[in-house]
């Protein structure tokens, strides 16, 4: 078997453990170039790589000899050039969300891609790859619990970076509930509305946070996604479905619990690395594995088009404080 060489765009915290994780746990691949525009940065990464390249430049990384497959994990602003340099080389994407800035980019990669006539693109929403996530949708997708009424989402971090935004509550936080939204209903998302409480004093000023989320579906159900990224107790994320026949839960503590002297405490992950550790590994997995074969194995270029058009509607709904319809384009035959 053949090893699938792969350039990875990015070499800041995600793009760092994505190299690390393809050499220390995917089998069939290898990093052969890693770019950045900080050169410093590349080197160190590609310095804990066997022979991978250090360039800044990310058009001469998926052009680098040996590369048969892109990763992208640089910032959300450069993610549809890079998409762009790989899809004139017929190469698979593997894009960290967003696939592009806002819908209006996604949409010129759909659009790009079906000029190809195949799917090249896969975006990283990984959640689709945890297993919690996986036994919630198996049992939907059976109709385990009933037709689906709820979804009731948690997305909590202990605090938020310092460059983190007030837009980056939807469309870096939500943007992972929406994408599982639509994934385990199966439905798309046609309005949203956006709520705040009065703003949490341990959140930077200005922040925002948190953010209460409401989306309506094209099947009838209602998605509340509750965003709080200074929580500060750690990473938690939760998800309920209710259905006409019962409901389903995930993202209890997963630790060894401990009952003594009269309370009972776990430990709490406090990042978001450990608690999907293994959806990060198994995604790289499934990737690496449907690229050699020259296809996609997860979530494709229309759930990133979907999810980024939900998102601009959802900022779109907290700046004038109305419930805001979601405009999608009509799904191309490719992606369906």
């Amino acid at each position: 078997m053949s090893t699938l060489g792969i350039a990875v765009i990015g070499a800041g915290r995600m793009g760092a453990d994505h190299a690390r994780r393809i050499g220390r746990t995917v089998g069939g691949a290898r990093v052969v170039a890693v770019a950045d525009p900080d050169g410093d940065r590349a080197k160190e990464v590609a310095a804990g790589l066997d022979g991978a390249y250090a360039l800044t430049d990310p058009a001469a990384a998926v052009a680098a000899p040996g590369v048969g497959a892109v990763l992208i994990a640089s910032p959300a602003a450069a993610h549809e050039e890079a998409v762009a340099f790989a899809l004139e080389r017929g190469l698979p994407v593997l894009c960290e969300k967003p696939l592009a800035p806002d819908a209006a980019g996604a949409l010129r990669v759909l659009e790009a891609e079906q000029r190809l006539g195949r799917r090249l693109v896969q975006v990283g929403f990984m959640r689709r790859h945890d297993a919690e996530y996986g036994q919630l949708k198996e049992l939907l997708d059976g109709g385990g619990i009933g037709r689906p009424l709820f979804l009731h989402c948690r997305h909590r971090n202990a605090s938020s970076p310092p460059f983190f935004t007030a837009d980056m509550l939807l469309g870096d936080s939500a943007v992972h509930e929406v994408d599982a939204a639509r994934w385990l209903l199966g439905q798309e998302v046609t309005a949203v509305s956006v709520f705040a409480p009065a703003p949490s004093s341990l959140a930077p000023e200005g922040l925002g946070d948190p953010r209460f989320v409401l989306m309506e579906t094209s099947g009838g159900a209602l998605v509340d996604v509750e965003v709080f990224v200074n929580c500060g107790f750690g990473y938690e994320v939760r998800c309920e479905a209710v259905g006409e026949a019962g409901s389903a839960s995930l993202g209890e503590p997963q630790a060894v619990e401990v009952r003594r002297a009269g309370l009972r405490a776990g430990a709490i992950p406090q990042d978001f690395t450990v608690r999907f550790a293994d959806a990060y590994d198994r995604q790289l997995r499934r990737w690496v594995a449907a690229a050699a074969r020259g296809g996609v194995a997860g979530p494709d270029a229309w759930d990133g088009y979907a999810a980024a058009a939900v998102c601009e509607a959802a900022l779109a709904a907290a700046r004038s404080g109305a419930r805001t319809a979601v405009e999608l384009a009509e799904r191309p035959p490719l992606y369906r």
